[in-house]
């Protein structure tokens, strides 16, 4: 073997190792994501009310609306794999929370996912973002059954709207995957 041949023939080796331990890495069976860094946890998160189209809705401070995915439980996640955790981020605490005008302190409460993670909840409800939300004030989320139950927003008292909230939005209203464009909502 020549030179150029015997070096090419030791990086493939390494190389197909790699990618079979990529491989093998992504079909592992466990169906609960472990999060090392959430993308919402906040320092300084406010919970807040803003205006929607139905009345009040639960969001950050930030504008994020906040959602409740309904087969949760007040002390159980129900999105824990790979494909809810990154399309519904949960809302993790790290620190205090404060609290807006209109938001009850005595529905503000904690649950500790499989990772040791502290997740908010609000009126017995697990808090979580939605990905397609991709600017504050807006609403994509609201009544989608997706990774195994509906999603909903939440009001003042912890309670679900029902109702579908996604509306045009002016002149840059069009159509996403079929659904109207999101609503833009305002803080209270």
């Amino acid at each position: 073997m020549t030179g150029a041949r015997l070096r090419r023939s030791a990086l493939v080796l390494p190389a197909a190792l790699v990618g079979l331990a990529l491989v093998l890495g992504a079909c592992s069976s466990t169906n609960v994501t472990t999060l090392g860094a959430p993308p919402t946890t906040d320092t300084s998160l406010t919970l807040t009310l803003q205006h929607s189209p139905v009345g009040p809705i639960l969001a950050t401070g930030g504008g994020d609306t906040l959602y409740d995915f309904a087969p949760d439980s007040p002390t159980h996640s129900a999105c824990l794999n790979d494909g809810c955790v990154f399309q519904w981020p949960p809302l993790i605490a790290s620190g205090p929370v404060r609290v807006g005008p209109g938001v009850d302190p005595s529905l503000v409460g904690t649950l500790t996912r499989p990772d040791g993670s502290t997740q908010l909840s609000y009126g017995g409800h697990p808090l979580y973002t939605y990905n397609l939300d991709v600017s504050p004030g807006i609403v994509m989320g609201q009544a989608i059954d997706q990774d195994g139950g509906l999603w909903y927003v939440l009001n003042a008292k912890g309670q679900h709207y029902l109702a579908h909230i996604r509306q045009n939005i002016g002149q840059m209203g069009h159509l996403i995957d079929g659904l109207p464009a999101p609503s833009r909502v305002s803080k209270c």
